[in-house]
Formats: structure tokens, C-alpha cells, sequence
């Protein structure tokens, strides 16, 4: 007699999908696992009747996602891991609020490198009993990519398409269609109800054999603020990005620069950056523009960012780089291991 098939694994965690009214307004909702029942009874028979069967846990406080921190996306992380270690599930599935959807799905990308099942992360920008909510949609999308399994990799599932979760970043503040990939192909999408993935663009080839999770501690002050996020603009000064840079407990930064990897030609301000990166933080640098990668020193303007000791983040999302800033910096490796892998696509974010 054959095998029944796994079941999905689907960890709620909180968002605008399980969301109920209050007095204050939309709050995270409880109850998620009868609230999906009865949405998906409400699917057409035969659609519902081949949807994947799966089991439901709850994170132990869902929450409104503005309020993840570093310690939300390493315990995702860890309850993710513990799961797949029981070799119940054929892939994942995690309901998530979508304001910070694409920083948690990129961060579970680093810890989880290597995973050999599908880990599909989606929301909705609806409630779930909303009328005309997206969150059906988007759920049934996400169940049946998640039965694939040639889909090895981290992925963001919205609006019918599948993206890289390195490379994904929430585009709109209201449309169905919220999130984008700017610098990376769809993974796939769904057609008449089908999941198709494209050939050639997922990470399968590239990570075979058994999963390399790095689950290192993202609880302490050390992750929590040790890396800013600094937008350059016209006329800004080198006592400004100091005051970023200067405490001792800024480790990382992420500078967004113009351009293909421009900055201003001030020797103090540069000279603030080298300051900074011989002292061992580690500093990198991205394009202000969505679409296109950066060519550090390609223009005179961005000669002096080289000099001081930047890395480029090439075509990496915001998203992405911070997170793998985070991650790189909670572990105990040196400076010039830090850089190299940072400039070493680790989950297909560069």
C-alpha cells in the first residue's frame, strides 16, 4: 500500500491576514485554524479537494510584523528548524504580516541555507473574512508551491507569483500586487490554479545534499543595534554619518549611495568611513535606484567609498543586505571572513 503523502507544515505568526477589528483598530486575530478551515471550504470542490493536506501551529504571540526584531526572525528560525528536523513535512508554509515580510523571509533565507524542502512565506494585504481580501488567494498559492518539491530555497509567494526571498521587497503600500523582485526573475507562478516553477532559476543545483542551517544567537543587544541603515542626500555632512558610525556598539552599516556606487567627494566624511572600517565594522553600500547593481569606483565619485574600505552589495535588496549584515556579525568569525562572505552569494541574494 502506498505511503500517504507528507503534509505541509503552516506557522502562522501573525499580520494583516489573521487580522480582527478592535477598538484601536485591526489587531492581530487567534482562532487562525478554524478561520482557514472555513475560507477554504469555501474554494470550489475540486480545488480544494487537491490542495496539499497540512498541519497548522501558531508562533506563541502573532503579532503585527512592524513589530519583528532580530530576535523574531532567529526564533522563526529555530521553530522552523526544529520542525524540519522531525522530517514530518514535505515544505513549509508561514503566514506573516507583510510590512516586514520580505526582512523575515530574507533572514530565514540566511539561517536556513541549504534547506531541501519548500519554505514558502506569504500574507495578504486583506483580513481574512475582509470582503474582496487577497488572503485566500494567496494562501492556496502558497500551499500548492509549497508541495513542489523541486522548490528548494526560501521563497515569497503574493499575487499569484513566486520570488526569491533574497531578492524580494514589498513595493506597494495598498495593491493586491504588493510585492516585487527588481533585480531577479519570478521563480514561477501560479496558472489556472497551478503552481509552474521556470527552469534555470532556483537554487536546487546549487544546493544539494543536507541542510547547513546557521541558526547563530540574534537575541542580544550585539544584533539588536549593531547595524544602521544610512541614507546618503544631497549635502550631508561627516559629523552626521559619524554619529551613526562612531559608537562602539555599531558593528555593520549599510550605506545607500546614488547611482551605480556614487558618493560626495569630501575627504572628511570619507575619511569618517575609513575610520570606521579600520576599525573592523563593516561597512557596505547599495544603490539608492531599485533597478541595476553598483560599480564602486566605476565613476570618480565613487573612487573614495573603494578607498575607505566598502563593499558593494551589488544588486542586493535593502532587505537583504541588512539582514545578512545581521547575520554575519552575530557569528564568531574575523574581519576579513566577515567580508569575504559578504561578498559570497549565500542564499541567491547577489
Amino acid at each position: 500500500m502506498a505511503q500517504p503523502p507528507r503534509p505541509l507544515l503552516v506557522v502562522y505568526t501573525g499580520g494583516t491576514l489573521g487580522m480582527l477589528p478592535s477598538a484601536a483598530g485591526l489587531v492581530p486575530g487567534g482562532d487562525i485554524g478554524r478561520r482557514l478551515d472555513a475560507a477554504l471550504a469555501s474554494l470550489p470542490p475540486a480545488r480544494r479537494a487537491d490542495l496539499p493536506p497540512f498541519e497548522l501551529v501558531e508562533t506563541p504571540q502573532p503579532i503585527d510584523s512592524s513589530a519583528a526584531t532580530p530576535a523574531t526572525w532567529q526564533a522563526l528560525a529555530g521553530l522552523i528548524a526544529a520542525q524540519h528536523g522531525r522530517q514530518r513535512y514535505a515544505g513549509i508554509v508561514v503566514l506573516h504580516g507583510t510590512d516586514t515580510l520580505a526582512w523575515s523571509a530574507a533572514s530565514l533565507a540566511y539561517q536556513l541555507q541549504g534547506i531541501d524542502i519548500p519554505l514558502v512565506v506569504s500574507g495578504a494585504m486583506l483580513p481574512l473574512e475582509a470582503e474582496g481580501s487577497d488572503a485566500l488567494s494567496n494562501i492556496e498559492a502558497a500551499l500548492r508551491f509549497a508541495a513542489k518539491p523541486r522548490l528548494k530555497e526560501v521563497a515569497v509567494c503574493f499575487a499569484g507569483k513566486l520570488l526569491r526571498a533574497t531578492r524580494t521587497r514589498k513595493w506597494h503600500t495598498q495593491a493586491a500586487d504588493a510585492f516585487t523582485s527588481p533585480n531577479y526573475p519570478p521563480l514561477g507562478e501560479l496558472v489556472d490554479h497551478r503552481p509552474v516553477l521556470y527552469p534555470n532559476r532556483g537554487l536546487a543545483e546549487q544546493q544539494r545534499g543536507a541542510p547547513r542551517f546557521e541558526l547563530p544567537d540574534y537575541t542580544g543587544k550585539h544584533a539588536s543595534n549593531s547595524v544602521v541603515r544610512i541614507v546618503l542626500w544631497p549635502g550631508i555632512a561627516a559629523w552626521q554619518v559619524a554619529a551613526w558610525l562612531e559608537p562602539s556598539a555599531v558593528q555593520g552599516a549599510l550605506l545607500e549611495v546614488w547611482g551605480d556606487g556614487n558618493a560626495p567627494d569630501d575627504p572628511e566624511l570619507l575619511g569618517v568611513l575609513a575610520r570606521a572600517s579600520g576599525e573592523g565594522k563593516l561597512l557596505v553600500a547599495l544603490s539608492q535606484c531599485p533597478h541595476g547593481g553598483i560599480q564602486i569606483g566605476h565613476y570618480a565619485a565613487g573612487r573614495g567609498l573603494a578607498d575607505a574600505g566598502v563593499l558593494s552589495a551589488d544588486a542586493m535588496t535593502p532587505e537583504a543586505a541588512f539582514t545578512k549584515l545581521v547575520h554575519l556579525l552575530t557569528q564568531p568569525l574575523g574581519d576579513a571572513e566577515r567580508r569575504r562572505l559578504f561578498l559570497t552569494p549565500l542564499a541567491g541574494e547577489r
